[in-house]
């Protein structure tokens, strides 16, 4: 089956997008009561576990507040996080915490969570204005390509074969046949019907002889991939119409404070004393 483009995501990216909107790492309202300033829930080997920590584990185990669960429930939950109290100062006993890559991941963890609650504070006060929200609108809007495209193709392994296909049909073959017959992309059971699609879907080759056909066009010569050899018929085209700036206006707001969040890291790093070893 022709895979279509995709391209990478960086993995800054994602971590601001975890920074940007991950309720869960939401720093506490000043104003609101403290959880860790209640008493304890449970000491193990005089180790105590705040009602900070307790939240914290239901929260992340069933989406909920301790006091939204059942008290049953709550004792379940409390019982469990005992035994893993447990178990984790019986690692530390046996020296686990000490294993290089334990201790890699206790600090990437480490690492990441404060710069997710450093991120949150940075965004606190930095709702995107609707001034904002409207440029973020225009950028992508003129990014976004201004035809699309509704093409069959026929996939062979080699050159040769792409050609015995182009000179079947043009001694009167048809498209759909010799796509079903032949293709070994898996469109060949529509007839070699890709349907709707933008110049970026496809891989670059595909994509610039799509748009020099015009309708009903066959390409003349064979288009090579990475997938092997193309031959193309451009069915018709359209042009995109954009959504409407309220229909995707919601989608944009994380866009606008993950870029606020990569500016605020980038002004960080310029200021800070950095050496790089080899890798």
């Amino acid at each position: 089956m022709i895979t279509r483009s995709v391209k990478l995501t960086a993995a800054l990216a994602t971590v601001l997008a975890l920074a940007a909107c991950n309720p869960a790492a939401k720093p506490k309202s000043a104003d609101a009561p403290a959880a860790a300033e209640k008493p304890a829930v449970a000491t193990v080997n005089n180790k105590t576990i705040s009602a900070a920590e307790f939240a914290l584990f239901v929260q992340t185990q069933t989406g909920k507040k301790p006091e939204d669960l059942p008290v049953e429930q709550r004792k379940q939950a409390l019982e469990v996080l005992v035994g893993v109290e447990a178990a984790a100062q019986e690692a530390e006993k046996q020296g686990l915490a000490s294993d290089p890559d334990t201790k890699a991941r206790l600090d990437f963890d480490r690492t990441q969570l404060l710069f997710q609650t450093l991120a949150q504070k940075f965004l606190k006060d930095k709702t995107p204005t609707d001034a904002e929200l409207k440029a973020e609108y225009d950028a992508k809007i003129a990014e976004m390509p201004k035809t699309e495209y509704k093409a069959r193709h026929i996939l062979v392994k080699t050159e040769a074969e792409a050609k015995d296909v182009l000179a079947k049909l043009a001694k009167g073959a048809k498209f759909e046949d010799l796509a079903k017959a032949v293709s070994v992309d898996g469109s060949k059971t529509q007839g070699g019907e890709l349907g709707w699609f933008g110049p970026g879907q496809m891989v670059k080759p595909f994509s610039e002889a799509v748009a020099k056909l015009n309708k009903g066009e066959t390409t003349k010569e064979p288009v090579q991939s990475e997938f092997g050899f193309h031959v193309i018929q451009l069915e018709d085209t359209r042009a995109v119409t954009p959504p409407p700036f309220d229909q995707v206006k919601d989608r944009l707001a994380p866009m606008i404070q993950q870029k606020k969040v990569k500016d605020y890291i980038d002004s960080l790093r310029k200021a800070a004393k950095i050496e790089i070893k080899e890798v």
